[in-house]
């Protein structure tokens, strides 16, 4: 966590300075409206908890619902639906809920609405399979008591749950919108993708969709709100150009991502600074390994990605340090497994790349048939990640030198998202992703990215690649409470997937943020933005 109040705090702050400054900022108060804005490269996807399983959007969504457990700036795991939490049995969670929570509507958080939102999350239109995979069933004992029964022993649930948002069941029932909004584009009209009724400390109070969103203090939250703002707006602004320059000139008080090829320019600028530091998101290409034939290639008949050799010359194709170095401006950190170090599982020993050699990848297309290479489509984000569609151009450019010719397909994130996700049936054939495990455990990517789309698992493995030992390792690691042995079992996981380049990981992007002077910030390690710590001059 790192906090920002001008450029005199630009070396940062140690944790307890960080804490007190916080407490401050909760003190400071009165009648004076203070308006905080800030923008995004793109918009947040839905209003809907259930609806996509993106860390913008969810983070995003987190300033006006709840789970049963959250996260401080510094990612301790507190209470907030629920007080407390045991294992009562292997395989049973028990959850003592909060009592007097009110939605913001006015109606009463109890036990019911918990059970409602484990439905939901099962419901087609749900993104939330992956957290719906972790438990079997949810049973009341009591008004304020919920067990929640895991499909097997599952020591880390309580890691787990932070980006499951309690609904409220009254309401969903009386505006018809008991099941998730399908993201694709077809469900727009479901009155929760543009309405929220949570329990969080802010409310929406205005939503236009790709212009901005108005959100205001929740008077009757149950928590101690540590902001001094009386009204944050929100508005996406797509252009790195625009967005940085909306900063310098004040329109807007905190903007992300900056460019790092405009870091210099904060630094340089009177009244904004930069805020940076590593993000535990490691950003990656995937390939179709599922379909017989691929969807949009020059090869008819087959599938190249299917093969091992193809997939290698790909990953040694890619110049890496070229990356981070020109794109990246060396702000980056490459990577050769699916997880940062901060994330509870890496293993450094094993972070070692495959090196760069368009000679050897040439030979291994050779020897897999496709001497002249082929083409092949690349879908890409151009308003999700840090420098998302620089990265795709070099990677078309690099790929070029052994043959591949890449047709990019750079699309904002809504219509990214709603292409290759599995409500539109993985419709992609090689893309760029990013991942940050909302558990911050190697469990979450080895099941989410890497294991066989079976029973649940592998809901983000978009390309759909398969090895039965890794998805009975993922079942392995969520049972297993020897720390010694959960950690070799990590590896046997990643070292499979590494041997026959199940993805290709690229690097851990920077969190990269621009604050105006006046305000004063939380930064997550994983990007997300809590309004309930900012505070305005």
């Amino acid at each position: 966590m790192k906090l920002r109040r001008g450029k005199s705090l630009r070396h940062g702050l140690t944790a307890a300075v960080a804490a007190a400054a916080l407490a401050i900022g909760g003190a400071v108060g009165g009648a004076e409206a203070k308006t905080f804005k800030w923008a995004f490269q793109g918009d947040v996807q839905t209003m809907d908890p259930h609806g996509l399983f993106e860390t913008m959007t969810l983070g995003f969504q987190s300033n006006f619902y709840e789970g049963l457990v959250t996260r401080t700036p510094d990612l301790e795991l507190v209470p907030a639906l629920a007080t407390s939490w045991e294992n009562v049995k292997p395989d049973t969670w028990r959850f003592t809920l909060r009592k007097g929570v009110k939605f913001q509507n006015g109606n009463s958080f109890n036990a019911d609405d918990v059970l409602f939102s484990v439905d939901r999350i099962n419901t087609e239109g749900s993104d939330m399979k992956v957290v719906a995979g972790l438990i079997k069933e949810a049973v009341k004992v009591d008004d304020h008591t919920v067990d929640i029964v895991t499909p097997a022993p599952n020591p880390i649930l309580p890691l787990q749950l932070e980006i499951f948002y309690i609904m409220d069941k009254e309401w969903a029932a009386e505006n018809n919108t008991t099941s998730a909004t399908n993201v694709k584009g077809d469900d727009q009209g479901n009155f929760a993708n543009i309405n929220a009724n949570g329990t969080g400390p802010f409310m929406v109070t205005e939503r236009q969709p790709d212009v901005k969103t108005v959100l205001v203090p929740n008077p009757n939250w149950w928590g101690q709100n540590k902001s001094n703002i009386t009204e944050a707006v929100f508005t996406p602004i797509s252009q790195d150009a625009t967005r940085v320059a909306a900063l310098i000139s004040g329109d807007v008080h905190m903007a992300y991502p900056i460019p790092v090829q405009d870091w210099k320019r904060l630094e340089d600028a009177n009244g904004v600074s930069p805020l940076t530091g590593p993000e535990a998101r490691t950003i990656f290409l995937g390939f179709d390994q599922d379909r017989d034939e691929l969807l949009a290639s020059s090869v008819k008949g087959k599938n190249p990605f299917k093969d091992q050799r193809v997939r290698q010359a790909f990953y040694q194709a890619i110049d890496i340090e070229a990356i981070r170095s020109k794109v990246m401006r060396g702000s980056a950190t490459p990577s050769n497994l699916m997880v940062a170090p901060q994330i509870n599982g890496f293993n450094a020993a094993m972070n070692e790349r495959l090196p760069f050699d368009v000679e050897k990848a040439k030979s291994l297309l050779v020897e897999a048939g496709y001497p002249d290479g082929f083409e092949v489509t690349m879908d890409c984000p151009n308003d999700r990640y840090v420098n998302d569609e620089r990265i795709c151009q070099a990677v078309a450019s690099m790929l070029a030198k052994i043959g591949v010719k890449i047709d990019l397909l750079a699309q904002t994130k809504s219509k990214y998202f709603g292409k290759v996700l599995a409500q539109n049936n993985y419709d992609t054939s090689f893309y760029l992703l990013g991942w940050t495990p909302s558990t911050f455990d190697s469990h979450n990517p080895i099941t989410a990215l890497m294991s066989c789309r079976v029973d649940g698992k592998g809901a983000f493995n978009l390309g759909g690649y398969c090895n039965e030992r890794v998805t009975e390792l993922s079942d392995l690691i969520q049972v297993e409470t020897d720390q010694e042995k959960r950690q070799a079992l990590i590896d046997e996981a990643f070292k499979i997937h590494s041997e026959e380049v199940g993805h290709i990981p690229l690097h851990q992007q920077p969190l990269s943020w621009g604050v105006n002077d006046d305000a004063t910030v939380a930064q997550r390690p994983d990007n997300v933005f809590h309004l309930q710590y900012v505070t305005v001059n």
